[in-house]
């Protein structure tokens, strides 16, 4: 039997962590999974993705250094110290494949093999890029970490985009391999308002979520019955989130929602102005509950929707999301987009289609 081990940031909220469960999932009786977090955390997702590990009979297992932000100190300390007792854990179990995801998981890989050089002769790295941005702030930390997978032929890309991203700066990135998504079963979202349209925007509240231009959009519609704006998220720009829509008639801020996945179907459009995305795994969600999205045409994104869908805005430009709001959407035909954009995911992003990709790669 295989063993193979997937290394994550931490067991909260977060698309790496759901791409490394939905492949864990796979259910394959050859391959024994493992999920191994870098950070503890201690957010308040961190029982149900446990729960979730739990009932797929998959092992895990705890970091040590806790989950805290401060200027990505605590996650380059949990990095340097992954080594020291993980060593333990590799030798008992053995893993014939390390799979790491996002930037901490791949520096504390990178600092294991480091530490122990000879144990790399007998197990193969496998990395997944999940954005088209990596090392922000981090560049000699960067190209010190990935020549670790360049070198092992590690590297697997998420959409086209993190793909020709990533060489222009380090070397070859392999395969596209798309991240695979599952319908989930949908129950009734408790906020929503009737008679109005109700606009759903999720995710972090950082810039590359595009928060800045949601906020101009929300803003500008203010006085526009015909929309409510439903924004859940935490993240470094709640704060000017909360001071410049808590008040206004037409958005209610909330915290992150367990399983929002099943709630997206409540909702008429979903709103993603993200300056950039590796792959956005929200727009494919939320097609498959039949929520046709509103996005900025960006790498990775992009790739999400059909090639002529019509409401992506050329630049993030506020004018095209203005134009779609009040001149688009009241009369667009909502259903047949949701159609058509379910159809798309259901074709191009199939979770058995992502698990059978990686596995060769397992076996390869």
């Amino acid at each position: 039997m295989k063993r193979v081990f997937h290394i994550v940031t931490h067991f909260d909220v977060g698309g790496a962590e759901r791409v490394a469960l939905g492949i864990a999932r796979s259910g394959n009786p050859d391959i024994e999974y493992h999920v191994v977090e870098v950070v503890r955390a201690h957010g308040a997702f961190t029982a149900t993705f446990i729960s979730e590990l739990r009932q797929a009979g998959i092992r895990y297992h705890r970091a040590h250094i806790p989950e805290l932000h401060f200027h990505y100190l605590f996650e380059r300390l949990a990095a340097l110290c992954f080594p020291l007792w993980f060593a333990p854990v590799f030798a008992r179990w053995k893993p014939d494949v390390v799979h790491c995801h996002t930037e901490v998981p791949d520096m504390a890989v990178r600092a294991f093999f480091c530490l122990f050089p000879q144990l790399k002769r007998r197990c193969r790295i496998v990395r997944t890029i999940h954005n088209t941005r990596l090392w922000t702030g981090l560049g000699r930390t960067g190209r010190f970490v990935e020549r670790l997978f360049v070198a092992s032929k590690a590297n697997v890309a998420i959409s086209q985009a993190v793909k020709e991203s990533y060489e222009r700066l380090y070397g070859p990135a392999g395969p596209v391999v798309y991240n695979g998504v599952e319908a989930a079963a949908q129950r009734p979202y408790p906020g929503i308002r009737p008679g109005r349209a109700n606009v759903l925007f999720a995710g972090r509240l950082e810039e590359q979520k595009g928060v800045s231009k949601m906020v101009e959009v929300v803003e500008a519609l203010r006085d526009d019955p015909r929309y409510f704006f439903h924004i859940i998220g935490s993240g470094s720009l709640e704060g000017l989130v909360r001071s410049r829509l808590g008040g206004l008639p037409n958005a209610e801020v909330r915290p992150p929602v367990a399983g929002l996945a099943s709630y997206m179907g409540s909702f008429q459009w979903l709103l993603m102005p993200s300056e950039f995305e590796g792959f956005g795994l929200l727009c494919v969600e939320a097609a498959l509950a039949g929520l046709p999205a509103v996005v900025n045409d960006c790498p990775g994104l992009r790739e999400t929707l059909p090639a002529d869908w019509p409401l992506k805005a050329r630049g993030n430009s506020t004018a095209d999301y203005l134009h779609f709001f009040r001149d688009v959407m009241p009369t667009a035909d909502r259903a047949g987009l949701a159609a058509t954009a379910a159809d798309f995911a259901r074709r191009n992003f199939g979770m058995e289609r992502m698990r059978g990709a990686y596995e060769a790669i397992y076996s390869a």
